[in-house]
């Protein structure tokens, strides 16, 4: 039998809470804001009821706290708690975002250091943590691309090229800016293959976005030649760094020569990621764009008495990104991130995140194929859910049949250039059980492909949902929680 809905449980009369007398004058309200028609069928349960019903919700629920996320390329790593405890001080929570700066120098110190902490992890000059997520900052980015190119008189860059293996953001955000997107091919290793980037190459690019690793959870091999190619025509490098949880302590993209970089802090770092936000996507660039970056951002006024911390607009700004100054909670979280970690910590986070994906991939790659197979990937890898002697089997098969076993699925179906693709990544905080686990439930799904073929096709079994229909969930949305579901057949 199945739980009653909240407004099954409604009866006319029945109070969660019983609120006080008023203790001021009390006012009607003007009828021009009064509804209508009718009243708001809102339910009238007890205060008991409406503890249980949206705990029994939370249960349902997949979270990082109680599941492994596999979530390839989205990084769903453990959220310390030490995090959450310094984002609630009083001194950060209670801000107010107007407040005059002599009276938040705390904050600002903060945001300082943050910044320059950013600049000096991924090696480059200045670092603007307005950006309220990851594509967010791919737009601040190729914005300051195309503002760098017209400062100097450079009309005639429109073209942004972009790799197959790139995050699927980057096309999005490069057409937001006006520019024209041209893709480039991966070769038969994962890299990019540099004579269709040579064949591309011309006085109309403003430059190349690129991930690295890339999707496929490969370092690019010619990662350097690629840099200088693209420079020599005269445009620029954009690296995605949504996957520098790969690279901490071990690469500096702006070491390599790129020009301008986003973080994730929601991935990276460890503050929230998912349900929507916030995220925190900071933007450092090399020394060339730093006068273009979204402002305000902080500097420092230091005398012989004491240092303030003061707003500064780069003399070049593209103006700001958003209405404040970035994602405040999350900057605070990063923050202690990195500073509980320090320079080896966050070595290591990148070193144990590498090993987690080469083990599971070394464990699974003689039953489900792995692209690239032959060599060693990053924090990440792609294998492809399907079977060459099961052949009814398919990627979303064995994503739904992993809830069966309490385990997230993995990205599914991307990147696009790898037919059924699963796309992994551990992360460094998972133990070898957990991963050995989440293994066995991989295997033990591609033995159930052959014996019992049915049982894969038709999971989740344990799901308080069974298996939706996808395409009409997309087209006819039903927002209402009272859905009767035996009419839907789902």
């Amino acid at each position: 039998m199945s739980e009653p809905l909240i407004y099954e449980l409604s009866k006319p009369g029945r109070k969660g809470i019983v609120m006080p007398e008023p203790d001021v004058p009390t006012y009607e309200l003007p009828a021009e804001l009064l509804r209508k028609t009718g009243s708001v069928p809102l339910p009238e349960v007890s205060q008991i009821d409406v503890t249980r019903h949206f705990t029994r919700l939370s249960q349902r629920n997949m979270s990082i706290d109680t599941n492994l996320y596999p979530l390839g390329s989205c990084t769903m790593k453990y959220n310390p708690r030490i995090n959450e405890d310094m984002a609630r001080l009083p001194g950060f929570a209670m801000l107010h975002p107007l407040q005059d700066t002599s009276t938040a120098q705390g904050a600002l110190s903060l945001m300082y250091e943050l910044q320059t902490m950013l600049a000096e992890i991924a090696g480059f000059a200045a670092v603007s943590l307005q950006p309220a997520a990851g594509a967010h900052g791919e737009l601040t980015g190729i914005l300051m691309m195309r503002a760098y190119h017209r400062d100097r008189g450079d009309h005639n860059r429109t073209r942004m090229l972009i790799p197959d293996s790139a995050h699927g953001t980057n096309p999005a955000s490069s057409a937001m800016a006006g520019l024209q997107v041209v893709e480039i091919p991966s070769d038969t290793r994962g890299n990019v293959d540099l004579e269709a980037l040579r064949a591309q190459l011309d006085d109309t690019v403003c430059g190349l976005m690129i991930t690295n690793p890339n999707t496929l959870g490969m370092f690019e091999e010619h990662i350097e030649e690629v840099v200088n190619l693209v420079h020599a025509a005269g445009g620029l490098v954009y690296g995605d760094g949504a996957n520098m949880n790969a690279l901490l302590g071990i690469a500096k993209p702006g070491e390599i020569g790129f020009d301008v970089m986003h973080y994730n802090l929601h991935k990276t770092f460890s503050t929230p990621h998912g349900g929507g936000g916030p995220g925190s996507g900071p933007v450092a660039v090399a020394k060339h764009l730093a006068d273009f970056l979204p402002g305000p951002i902080v500097q420092v006024k230091s005398s012989p008495d004491h240092t303030v911390f003061e707003w500064h607009m780069p003399v070049k700004s593209i103006g700001r990104m958003r209405a404040f100054w970035g994602n405040f909670g999350m900057l605070v979280r990063a923050y202690t991130y990195i500073r509980v970690h320090g320079e080896e910590g966050l070595r290591a986070v990148s070193q144990n995140a590498v090993l987690n994906a080469n083990y599971i991939q070394a464990r699974v790659k003689h039953i489900y194929p792995v692209p690239q197979g032959e060599r060693y990937c990053m924090h990440e890898f792609v294998a492809q859910g399907k079977f060459a002697d099961a052949p009814g089997i398919r990627a979303l098969d064995v994503a739904k049949r992993l809830m069966d076993y309490n385990f997230h699925p993995p990205t599914n179906y991307f990147p696009l250039i790898v037919p059924e693709a699963l796309m992994i990544e551990p992360t460094e905080t998972e133990s070898k059980e957990t991963l050995d686990s989440f293994v066995e439930a991989l295997l033990s799904i591609a033995e159930e492909a052959h014996t019992n073929p049915a049982l894969v096709k038709d999971a989740p079994h344990t799901a308080p949902m069974r298996r939706l229909d996808e395409v009409r969930a997309a087209k006819e949305l039903v927002l209402c929680c009272r859905l009767d579901l035996a009419e839907t057949g789902d």
